[in-house]
């Protein structure tokens, strides 16, 4: 496996301390605090280490304070519920004495029943499309250095966006498609899948809520954007080192909040996940 991939892969399970308690440790990728989605990823594998025979279909997820990269985060895990068919878990992430994130999540034995979904958007497939990685430095030279930095970071997964518009600071409709997957073959763990969706799930939803505004997105200095809360429901089993479409879109901002909801296809078009965020997107005075 790509060595990359295999050191996130450990990253994303942290280390088992106690009966319900467990340890994980962060990683630097260009952000000024630990990245949301590592977070959400652990709480969810110390979560699921704790439920025999039951596959996560759903978690609720609120961010409290920045994560510090430099120090490891403790989960605590509550026993909320164990039915005949459902497991619900309560994670607490604690970091220097304090909560910096918490969740609920719920995992289900598996059952036949009614199956409908919407249809996949019919958009450019990933061959052939840039990734954000290969940034050209035109364009990059004009970016914050925050943002310089983040771009420039190697990432374990691909990440390929349908392009729309040539133009940087152009105000386009809340509305992107994004192909994802692993750069490398991943385990058979169908748990391990799940907590790698939940960890890039978070990586390019907000930043749908700041297209309509030009040039107060991302690519200026002028706004201060963090993750409030995170849920996903996982509909069924997919593969992460499968190229997967994330379908997001913002249906509003409005009081310095940014809300971001995303639709997750596998290559053959069955809905895997969906998720929703609402941000912190303040303009900087």
């Amino acid at each position: 496996m790509n060595q990359s991939l295999a050191d996130l892969l450990r990253l994303l399970e942290p280390e088992r301390i106690e009966q319900n308690i467990f340890r994980g440790q962060s990683r630097d990728i260009g952000t000024p605090q630990v990245y949301g989605g590592q977070v959400l990823a652990q709480a969810l594998f110390a979560a699921a280490t704790t439920v025999e025979g039951r596959a996560v279909h759903s978690l609720h997820a609120y961010f409290l304070r920045r994560g510090d990269v430099e120090s490891p985060i403790v989960y605590q895990v509550d026993h909320a519920r164990d039915g005949r068919s459902f497991s619900n878990r309560r994670v607490v992430a604690i970091q220097h004495g304090h909560q910096i994130f918490n969740m609920t999540a719920s995992f289900q034995v598996h059952e036949d029943g009614l199956e409908h979904q919407t249809t996949m958007p019919v958009v450019p497939g990933p061959d052939g499309l840039r990734d954000v990685a290969d940034v050209q430095p035109d364009d990059l030279k004009h970016l914050p250095k925050a943002v310089q930095r983040f771009l420039k970071h190697k990432r374990p997964f691909y990440v390929r966006p349908v392009p729309r518009d040539k133009t940087l600071t152009a105000r386009l409709e809340p509305v992107k498609h994004v192909w994802m997957k692993a750069i490398d073959r991943m385990s058979d763990d169908a748990r391990q899948h799940a907590v790698m969706l939940a960890y890039i799930s978070d990586y390019q939803l907000l930043g749908t809520a700041t297209l309509p505004h030009g040039d107060r997105s991302l690519l200026r200095d002028s706004l201060q954007m963090a993750s409030l809360d995170h849920a996903m429901w996982f509909h069924s089993a997919c593969r992460v080192d499968e190229w997967m479409l994330f379908s997001l879109d913002s249906p509003r901002a409005a009081g310095a909040r940014g809300l971001a909801r995303g639709q997750v296809f596998d290559p053959d078009g069955v809905l895997v996940a969906s998720t929703a965020q609402e941000g912190l997107i303040r303009i900087r005075t």
